[in-house]
């Protein structure tokens, strides 16, 4: 639901600008003001569950997106809409953590590979899935069902989770805290999450935890990302040498900077830099960035050309991408298999060169070409690449760290997740400035030729970063 969340919206995009008479840029934050929130706070999320419990935070953040996905089917105009939008961005940065958090305590060895492929093919499935469903509800009661769709199921989860997810371990008030011998790792699941020896979340004492949260740390990596997008995409509308563009572009790197220093000297820093020295991790950061810019870009671009350019309605614009839901999914099942046969670099490697020849054709779509004939083709082969490398982004950052550092690289490598989905599409928006605004192929053409010279620029990078060591998990001690 949460990755969904990500692209339904696409292709409503065009009947919410009329409704609501928004402009381009505006159209942009739709998307991204959702993942900017997502992934800003998503670390903090995950603190949130270490002094919660992944138990509590989930049901609480699954409450909040509920609640924000009716407010923004609601609304009535830019300012309601996007303030749904970071409201659900809240409450999916409370929600994926601790729902990450459960699966990766609750599996071992084997086994946890094949929770994480099948978490992986169900978040790359939902994003191409949320097209189709997103043209299903536009053309059928409307886009603010784009939305609402989240209101039931959000209440039969509520309903239907305090009977299935495992409780927290009972501990008498007058009883100490625990304290985990030397021999036995903390484990941290998604930014934070303690689990005790049962492979559940720890009860802990959540006042003092929660007074030491790191919320300077969250603000300044959120403020950093969302001066980058703003930045990004003043660029399409004034120019990259607009004062408009250049002050976000410039101001985001000394927010970021901000950052590392509050995480370096604060008390309960949201990541331990030191990570940021373990190649697995940034090797998986940097496959996460890249294939979900390049996913969510494919779709925002494509539902905006077939929309302005091609004439397409919601419904028949969201059938296209149905391929594009299953090469995903397939990828995503290869990917796992491959990454434990072949080991991470060739599969990350060979997705982002696949990823890159789908997009060739598409940087003729001035040319007019069919769109069964060489659009969908496209997509689906680039989104079988990317399905691959997602795996492989996780895999490797989790299955080649020790145990006791899963939790804090998986919230680093789910906050690039998102992060790589707003950069994506204020990329790919700023490119196509030209086309969406005229309704015209070139604009598109040329954000997906950039789409694949990133897609062929990240095989050489994974080339040289991503370690050649085959991931396997074998147990709870596993390093």
């Amino acid at each position: 639901m949460l990755i969904l969340d990500v692209t339904v919206v696409n292709v409503a995009l065009p009947d919410i600008a009329a409704d609501l008479r928004l402009d381009r840029t505006t159209l942009t934050w739709v998307v991204t003001a959702y993942t900017l929130c997502f992934g800003g706070l998503m670390l903090l999320g995950g603190r949130l569950a270490d002094a919660l419990g992944a138990r509590r935070t989930l049901l609480a953040g699954l409450a909040l997106f509920t609640a924000a996905s009716l407010v923004t089917g609601l609304a009535g105009s830019a300012a309601a809409l996007l303030g749904g939008r970071i409201a659900q961005g809240v409450g999916a940065a409370l929600l994926s953590p601790a729902a990450l958090s459960l699966v990766t305590t609750g599996f071992h060895g084997a086994e946890r590979n094949r929770a994480l492929g099948v978490w992986a093919a169900i978040g790359g499935s939902g994003a191409a899935a949320g097209v189709l469903l997103g043209g299903a509800l536009t053309e059928g009661p409307g886009w603010p069902w784009v939305f609402h769709v989240n209101v039931p199921v959000g209440l039969a989860l509520l309903l239907a989770l305090p009977a299935v997810l495992p409780p927290p371990p009972p501990r008498s008030p007058r009883q100490p805290r625990r304290t985990a011998p030397a021999d036995e790792p903390s484990v941290r699941s998604s930014g934070g999450t303690d689990s005790g020896p049962s492979g559940g979340p720890s009860a802990v004492k959540p006042a003092g935890r929660i007074a030491r949260l790191d919320i300077p740390g969250a603000l300044l990596v959120t403020a950093g990302t969302g001066a980058l997008i703003h930045g990004l995409v003043e660029a399409g509308e004034s120019g990259w040498g607009a004062a408009a563009a250049l002050g976000p572009l410039l101001g985001a790197p000394v927010l970021y900077a901000a950052f590392a220093v509050v995480e370096r000297t604060g008390r309960a820093p949201l990541m331990d830099p030191r990570m940021f020295a373990r190649r697995p991790v940034v090797a998986g950061a940097f496959l996460m960035l890249l294939a979900t810019a390049l996913l969510i870009g494919f779709f925002f671009l494509g539902s905006v050309y077939l929309q302005h350019v091609r004439g397409f309605g919601p419904l028949r614009t969201g059938l296209v991408f149905l391929p594009v839901a299953v090469a995903t999914g397939l990828g995503a099942h290869l990917g796992s298999r491959l990454v434990g046969r072949l080991g991470s670099r060739p599969t990350a490697t060979g997705g982002l060169l696949i990823a890159a020849a789908g997009c060739v054709p598409l940087t003729r779509l001035e040319d007019g070409p069919g769109v069964h004939a060489v659009l969908l083709p496209g997509l689906a082969v680039a989104s079988l690449g990317i399905g691959a490398v997602f795996v492989t982004a996780t895999a490797t950052a989790l299955a080649l760290v020790g145990h006791e550092e899963a939790g804090l690289a998986s919230g680093i490598v789910n906050t690039f997740h998102e992060v790589g989905g707003s950069v994506g599409v204020a990329v790919v928006s700023t490119v196509a400035a030209a086309g969406i605004e005229r309704g015209t192929a070139g604009g598109f053409s040329t954000a997906f030729t950039v789409c694949a010279v990133a897609g062929a620029a990240g095989a050489a990078v994974a080339l040289v970063l991503v370690p050649r060591a085959k991931p396997h998990l074998s147990g709870p001690h596993a390093h």
